[in-house]
């Protein structure tokens, strides 16, 4: 048997992340296209079509090559059908992906959630490093998750399972969220809730260093929270804590559920590092139990923007 690759396909609002990927998981190529939103999104199929068909002819291989394809897309999903629900960020509604991009394609497709993929991704050659029982969360814009049980992402009875951002923090009171909620753990642990509650909190602190940032900027990021806590800023540090605080505390009620081998955290904030994960484990370990806080490791991902690709491989290979 000579090369075989699997295609992974990672669909964002602005970008489509694309890679061959080997039967062990390796990247042979990656490349990104411009997600093309005219038309309610229609003409996404025909692009990654016409992408993945240029690309084998740049490498100097024919379409057999390739044996099935995995893809990741936001939105609201039926993993049976592949066929997409409502996708805000890209105008899809009612959208058959799985069924058009087969026939766009030639090969056989798999769809699953974005955040999901990225988890498996991790599991299969990141961070989860072989781990079978893992949760995967994503601080980004919002917060997002995937839930890997024995080796198999969750899904739930109607594709919602692993929706750890809409976990509710704050059951009175708290800021209203994109789903129509209020309170998500999203409002409060996302990029945007923590320059969120920054803002909010920064006159109650005319010494702190936020402030002058906040002065010349007009706003606040989670980059710049961080940055100032690692200078000792003390409502900087006091930011951090409360959100350290609602996110161990969501992922301890969760962990005493299901118990897992690890937690993996991505997305741009968990780019902090040491600074998110010292106080994050001392709040996780105040409200997990004991057994399962010691049978669980965290890990900063690992993977990057390739987690979608690689986990959108592992799924075209499982099929």
């Amino acid at each position: 048997m000579g090369k075989k690759w699997y295609v992974g396909a990672d669909i964002g609002g602005t970008t489509i992340k694309l890679a061959f990927v080997s039967d062990a998981g390796e990247i042979v190529t990656k490349w990104e296209i411009p997600t093309n939103k005219k038309d309610a999104g229609k003409h996404i199929t025909t692009d990654i079509a016409h992408s993945i068909e240029q690309k084998v002819k740049d490498l100097g291989f024919t379409r057999e090559v390739l044996l099935s394809i995995g893809v990741g897309a936001p939105g609201f999903i039926n993993m049976e059908t592949g066929f997409i629900y409502q996708a805000v960020n890209i105008g899809w509604v009612d959208f058959p992906l799985k069924e058009q991009l087969e026939a766009e394609t030639g090969l056989p497709v798999t769809v699953d959630n974005d955040a999901n993929i990225a988890a498996l991704g991790e599991m299969w050659t990141g961070a989860g490093e072989g781990a079978k029982d893992l949760l995967c969360v994503t601080l980004g814009t919002g917060v997002g998750g995937g839930v890997i049980l024995n080796g198999n992402i969750q899904h739930g009875v109607n594709g919602m399972a692993g929706e750890i951002g809409h976990y509710t923090s704050l059951a009175e009171g708290g800021a209203p969220c994109n789903c129509g909620k209020t309170g998500c753990l999203e409002t409060i642990s996302s990029a945007t809730g923590i320059a969120r509650l920054a803002v909010e909190g920064i006159h109650l602190y005319p010494d702190s260093g936020l402030n002058s940032v906040y002065q010349t900027n007009n706003s606040i990021t989670a980059k710049d929270v961080f940055d100032a806590a690692k200078e000792g800023d003390e409502f900087a540090e006091k930011v951090v804590t409360e959100v350290c605080f609602h996110l161990g505390l969501a992922l301890a009620n969760l962990a005493n559920a299901l118990n897992p081998e690890k937690i993996v955290l991505g997305g741009g904030v968990s780019k902090a590092g040491d600074l998110l994960l010292k106080p994050l484990k001392k709040q996780f370990e105040r409200f997990a139990l004991g057994r399962v806080a010691e049978g669980c490791e965290f890990k900063i991902a690992t993977l990057g923007n390739d987690a979608g690709v690689i986990g959108g491989a592992w799924l075209a290979k499982q099929k």
